[in-house]
C-alpha cells in the first residue's frame, strides 16, 4: 500500500461529503455558512476522518459507512481550531495555509461559526442511521464522540494548557494536556470507526491501545515541528508554543528526548495492532507518518 495514494484518495472523499453536508453559502444567513465552509474547506488533512475510515476498514466494516460520524468529526475538530486561534486563547493569524477564521470574519461570527459547527456535528452523527448502522451503535459513537469533545476531553486539555502557560510542570500533567486536547479527539475517531464496523471487545481494547499511542505521539510531533517546522508546509504559525510559555515535549525533555518519546509511542501502537491482518495496513503506516514528519 502507498500512503501518499491512499490518504489523498480518502481526503477526496471525506472533502466531497464535507461539501455535500455543510449548508450552502447562499443559505441565510449567508455570513456565517460562509465562515463554516471557510475554516472547514481550508484543505486539512482530515487526519480523524481517515483514521475513522481506516479502524473501520481494519475490523472488516465497509469504510462509506462512517461517513456522516467522519464529518461530523471534522467539523468538531475544526470548530475547535477556529476558537483555539482566537485572541482570548491563542491568537493566531494563519491556520491550514491561509488567514484565521476570525481575521477574515471578525471575532464575532468566527465564535458563532465554530458553535453552529459544533451543533451540526451532532445532527450528522443522528444520520448514521441512514447507512445502516444500527440505534445501539449510533448511540455508543455519539457517546463517545461527545466523551472526547468536552470538558473530559478535549475542552478539558484546552483548559489545562491555558492554565500552564507560563509555568513550570510535570511530564504527567504535559500528557494529561496532550492526551485530551489532542489525543482525545484521535480516540474517538478510531473508536467509532471500530464501534461502526463491528469490532470485537477485543479488537476495540487493541484499537484503543493503538489510538491512545499515535494520539499522544501526533502532539509531540507537532511540539517538536513547532521549533523545526516550516510555516509554508505547516500551514500554520511555527514558534508560537515557546512565545507563548507553553508546556511542550522539547521544552520538557529536549529536542531529542522528545523525538525518542515519539518513536516510543509509535511502536505501542505498532504493537496494538499485532493481532490484526492486512487490512489494518494503513493505521501502521498511519502510525509512521505522524511521527516520522516531525525528523
Amino acid at each position: 500500500m502507498e500512503l501518499k495514494a491512499y490518504l489523498k484518495e480518502r481526503q477526496a472523499l471525506v472533502d466531497a461529503a464535507l461539501n455535500n453536508y455543510l449548508p450552502g453559502e447562499d443559505m441565510l444567513p449567508a455570513s456565517l455558512h460562509q465562515a463554516m465552509r471557510y475554516a472547514v474547506m481550508a484543505g486539512g488533512k482530515r487526519v480523524r476522518p481517515i483514521l475513522m475510515m481506516a479502524a473501520c476498514d481494519a475490523v472488516g466494516g465497509d469504510s462509506m459507512r462512517v461517513m456522516p460520524a467522519a464529518c461530523a468529526m471534522e467539523m468538531i475538530h475544526t470548530y475547535s481550531l477556529i476558537h483555539d486561534d482566537l485572541p482570548a486563547m491563542d491568537d493566531d493569524d494563519f491556520r491550514r495555509g491561509r488567514p484565521t477564521c476570525h481575521k477574515v470574519y471578525g471575532e464575532a461570527l468566527a465564535i458563532l461559526a465554530g458553535d453552529a459547527l459544533l451543533t451540526e456535528a451532532f445532527i450528522l452523527m443522528s444520520r448514521l442511521g441512514e447507512q445502516g448502522v444500527a440505534p445501539e451503535t449510533v448511540c455508543q459513537v455519539v457517546h463517545t464522540i461527545a466523551r472526547c469533545a468536552g470538558s473530559k476531553g478535549m475542552v478539558g486539555g484546552q483548559v489545562v494548557d491555558m492554565d500552564s502557560e507560563g509555568k513550570t510542570i510535570d511530564l504527567a500533567t504535559l500528557e494529561y494536556i496532550h492526551t485530551h486536547k489532542t489525543g482525545a479527539l484521535i480516540l474517538a475517531s478510531v473508536q467509532s470507526g471500530a464501534l461502526i464496523g463491528g469490532a470485537s471487545p477485543a479488537e476495540q481494547e487493541a484499537l484503543t491501545r493503538y489510538a491512545q499511542a499515535i494520539g499522544l505521539a501526533f502532539q509531540v510531533a507537532d511540539d517538536i515541528l513547532d521549533i523545526v517546522g516550516d510555516q509554508q508546509l505547516l500551514g500554520k504559525d511555527v514558534g508560537s508554543d515557546e512565545a507563548r510559555g507553553k508546556a511542550t515535549y522539547p521544552a520538557l525533555l529536549g529536542l531529542e528526548g522528545a523525538r525518542q518519546r515519539a518513536r516510543e509511542l509509535r511502536d505501542v501502537a505498532l504493537e496494538a495492532l499485532d493481532g490484526f491482518d492486512e487490512k489494518a495496513e494503513p493505521l501502521r503506516q498511519i502510525a509512521h507518518y505522524i511521527v516520522d514528519r516531525s525528523f
